[in-house]
């Protein structure tokens, strides 16, 4: 079970995360379910972009898309913890398919049952980068810790632990940064945690994967203060 968590891959409070080590100081800026999803995000990307009336929406929409709007390293030192569910495109194409900032929203709204059913929270979701490429983190309480190396060009953090090595994405927010992986690495590390809560519902992951395959599904993260 813990090896199928590693395949990883609002206040938030001191939460579970200790010391690491290095310098940790960061400057991170700051529900239900259905069918269907394809017929009601189909084709509505010009309608968005009709409505817009500043600049900074549209930054919104591009933010969406995996290495569109450049991280910096310097921006993932600190700690984080959960908001509530991420998502990302690997392309601008795709976020035009898949109907933009309503299939980002539609995603995270199906996704919220399925971690607040699993119990994920700010106080027991967190991760934690310094500058010396260390990382710690917990979903669900579950704990993880390793050595990480970040490639701004793709937005790509390879999180490397005694067991497993795998990607992670970062886009920001406007509370953060948002971590994602691919869909079968998500759906992984939550079933892991469904079997520790008990629980094995997660059907709308996997609906989530097969409707759209270059989404990324994760965590929207807020820095920890202090």
């Amino acid at each position: 079970m813990l090896a199928a968590v590693l395949l990883l891959a609002s206040s938030c409070g001191t939460g579970l995360l200790g010391g690491l080590g290095g310098d940790t100081t960061g400057n991170g800026t700051g529900a239900g379910q259905g069918g269907g999803l394809g017929d009601i995000l189909g084709g509505v990307l010009g309608s968005v972009l009709g409505g817009l009336g500043s600049q900074n929406t549209v930054d919104g929409l591009l933010g969406l898309v995996i290495g569109s709007v450049k991280v910096n390293e310097s921006e993932l030192y600190g700690a984080w913890c959960y908001t509530q569910p991420g998502c990302a495109f690997t392309s601008e194409n795709l976020l035009a398919k898949a109907g933009g900032a309503v299939a980002a929203e539609t995603c995270k709204e199906k996704l919220l049952p399925v971690y607040n059913t699993l119990g994920i929270s700010a106080q027991n979701t967190q991760f934690q980068f310094t500058q010396d490429h260390q990382f710690q983190a917990y979903v669900k309480g579950i704990p993880l810790s390793g050595t990480y190396t970040y490639d701004p060009q793709t937005a790509t953090i390879k999180l490397k632990t005694m067991l497993f090595s795998s990607n992670m994405y970062v886009t920001r927010t406007a509370q953060g940064l948002a971590f994602t992986f691919e869909s079968k690495n998500l759906l992984k590390v939550l079933q892991a945690v469904a079997a520790v809560s008990g629980n094995s519902t997660l059907q709308t992951v996997g609906d989530l994967s097969k409707q759209f395959d270059g989404v990324r599904l994760g965590f929207d993260m807020a820095p920890i203060r202090g």
